[in-house]
């Protein structure tokens, strides 16, 4: 889509046209989950002066639902205190956002970023936050490239048998079986404008990887939190049922979400490749940009990490990070090098993030972790060879609670984004691991059950 009044232009073009009759008005909330109200296209003009209104409850609730943040009672929190008892929020819509959906003809999504009823906007907007991060970068004359690669498991809606067996990586015979159930998804996706780069057959039994070419990092957000919704109606309406939970049964092997990223300059030249022939694997720009991204790897596990599923994945010998290291092409490492050298490609890809991850607020742990590396000259740790060696790095939290401790005890966040957001972020969280401590698993049924 086009920017600013451009995209408006079209927008208006559209509904003059007849071609669109329904705009469903989106934000993303604290979990990256979209919300929306539809509303009839006619009154787009309507919208784009005074925004949407929507209950201020919803940036309220844990991931259960459940009320972390008082609704009737001040919290401490300036923001949602002056929003006391559910008064309104205002969506304002981004006009550039808008697609038209495939599958809805007449209808389209366009997302929107959070105000106060005065139009003053809401800082716990984790949309906004990625803005503000991508602007502080454009400050310093650079821009973040983001690809994706997201790994979900898709199962059959009426039995709940996962579309393929598994553990066959990238069986073609497993690519074949499944072509049927993915061409609607590949279809939905592509004209929607966020077509798949590849799609593969993952290890696990039902497990899909979908990776999508580089953009810069807003729009790489933008992309993330639709795509994940897009995939779950598509699936839902051709017979099955899409989980980007990290493991949604015991048989299930993890997912993760792969995070491509590097720097160009606002001409578009890249900055991560080292100059020259000296041997250097990357610039010093690039350096310092890992060494942000490894020095605040923990206290960004809340950011990027965000479920207790999600550290059922960090293990070692798994495909998957469990240490602060990185590594040239390990897919144990949490940070890869692809490339090196005065490769114009090169570029890092972290392995850290959950798929079920807010993913403004995961790219935007990525740009203010690498931004301290690049304002601090941080340099990483040496290279390793061998990620999951006791030696390689310090381990990567091993439960929500660590995390939660771990972005807690964290400056860089505090100074970054001020003590309110850490503070709402951190009462999300602890509601839902508070509540899992107090829950009775499958796993405490079978151990002891019939033993005691």
């Amino acid at each position: 889509m086009h920017t600013g009044h451009d995209a408006d232009d079209d927008l208006r073009r559209l509904i003059t046209a007849g071609e669109l009759h329904s705009i469903r008005v989106c934000f993303a909330d604290q979990h990256g989950l979209l919300h929306a109200k539809t509303l009839p296209a006619e009154r787009w003009p309507e919208l784009a002066a005074e925004g949407v209104a929507m209950p201020a409850s919803l940036l309220a609730k844990d991931t259960g639902g459940t009320y972390a943040v008082g609704l009737w009672a001040p919290s401490g929190l300036p923001t949602l205190d002056a929003l006391l008892g559910a008064q309104d929020l205002i969506l304002r819509p981004d006009p550039a956002t808008l697609r038209l959906l495939p599958w809805a003809p007449g209808t389209a999504w366009v997302l929107s970023d959070l105000e106060l009823v005065d139009g003053t906007p809401i800082g716990l907007c984790s949309r906004r936050l990625c803005r503000q991060a991508t602007d502080a970068l454009a400050a310093l004359g650079a821009r973040l490239l983001v690809g994706l690669e997201l790994e979900l498991h898709l199962f059959d809606e009426v039995d709940g048998a996962p579309i393929h067996p598994g553990w066959e990586l990238l069986g073609e015979r497993h690519a074949d079986l499944v072509h049927d159930r993915m061409e609607p998804i590949r279809q939905g996706l592509r004209a929607l404008g966020l077509p798949p780069r590849s799609i593969e057959v993952e290890l696990g039994p039902g497990q899909i990887e979908l990776s999508f070419a580089p953009t810069e990092a807003l729009q790489a957000a933008d992309d993330a939190v639709l795509v994940r919704t897009a995939v779950h109606q598509l699936a839902r309406r051709n017979g099955m049922r899409a989980s980007f939970q990290c493991r949604p049964s015991g048989s299930s092997f993890p997912s993760g979400w792969h995070l491509h990223q590097s720097l160009i300059d606002l001409a578009g030249v890249p900055l991560f490749p080292a100059a020259g022939s000296g041997g250097a694997l990357l610039s010093d720009l690039g350096r310092h940009w890992l060494g942000g991204l490894l020095a605040h790897a923990a206290s960004s596990c809340l950011l990027t990490t965000p479920t207790v599923n999600g550290y059922k994945r960090y293990r070692p010998n798994s495909v998957a990070p469990d240490r602060v290291a990185w590594s040239r092409q390990h897919g144990g490492a949490m940070v890869r090098l692809i490339g090196g050298g005065p490769d114009p490609a090169t570029h890092l890809e972290n392995r850290i993030a959950d798929p079920a991850a807010n993913p403004y607020l995961a790219i935007a742990s990525q740009l203010v972790a690498g931004l301290d590396g690049l304002h601090r000259s941080l340099e990483p740790p040496p290279i390793t060879a061998s990620p999951y060696h006791r030696d390689a790095g310090p381990l990567l939290p091993r439960s929500l609670g660590e995390a939660i401790d771990a972005f807690e005890a964290a400056e860089l966040y505090r100074r970054v984004w001020g003590e309110e957001l850490v503070a709402y972020l951190l009462t999300i969280k602890r509601s839902e691991w508070s509540r899992f401590l107090t829950a009775v698993t499958d796993w405490e049924q079978r151990e002891y059950g019939s033993l005691f």
